[in-house]
């Protein structure tokens, strides 16, 4: 196996993506197949542990699988919330990674419905909240001033949809554009 990390070399990203993917996509059964899993799965824990690497997001990716530890039992507000979702807490990992470089990273927030909120706040009137589920589908809501809206859009697990990026552009850049609704 030393030669599947040694290919890796100078394009590490690209071959990360690769890898990430195998991780989370492959539907093979057989005995080889679970051991390329497994050694693609520790290549991609120690690059996204590398500082260096994967920075802020590495950050993040462990503050979200704190809060999902902490809230991973039902009523954890002591409201009645149901558990964090697996699948949601997945997904808000993929999206995170997915982030381009250079865009800041999100607070978190456990949902009482089990969903995942990635939130980028400026001020009481400039921001931009994500609801992540267990779905492709992303619910999200700004406001800018006085412009606000919400929309749903939805997310392949490899490209951040432009409008979700062009909408936390225009919160945390205090840039003119606007997030479309459509």
């Amino acid at each position: 196996m030393p030669e599947i990390v040694s290919t890796l070399g100078f394009g590490f990203l690209a071959g990360y993506a690769a890898l990430n993917t195998l991780v989370r996509t492959s539907s093979a059964v057989s005995c080889e197949a679970q051991s390329v899993r497994d050694v693609a799965r520790t290549v991609v824990s120690y690059g996204e542990s590398s500082e260096s690497l994967f920075g802020d997001k590495n950050t993040v990716l462990s503050q979200l699988w704190a809060m999902f530890d902490e809230c991973s039992e039902p009523d954890w507000d002591a409201c009645g919330a149901e558990p964090l979702s697996g699948v949601a807490a997945g997904a808000a990992a993929v999206f995170i990674r997915a982030l381009p470089s250079g865009v800041p990273m999100p607070e978190l927030a456990p949902e009482p419905n089990g969903s995942i909120s990635l939130d980028w706040i400026q001020s009481r009137h400039r921001m931009f909240s994500l609801s992540i589920a267990s779905t492709n589908r992303l619910a999200y809501a700004w406001m800018d001033g006085t412009d606000k809206g919400h929309a749903v859009a939805r997310f392949d697990g490899t490209k951040i949809p432009t409008r979700i990026l062009e909408g936390i552009q225009s919160i945390t850049d205090h840039g003119d554009t606007r997030v479309r609704a459509a």
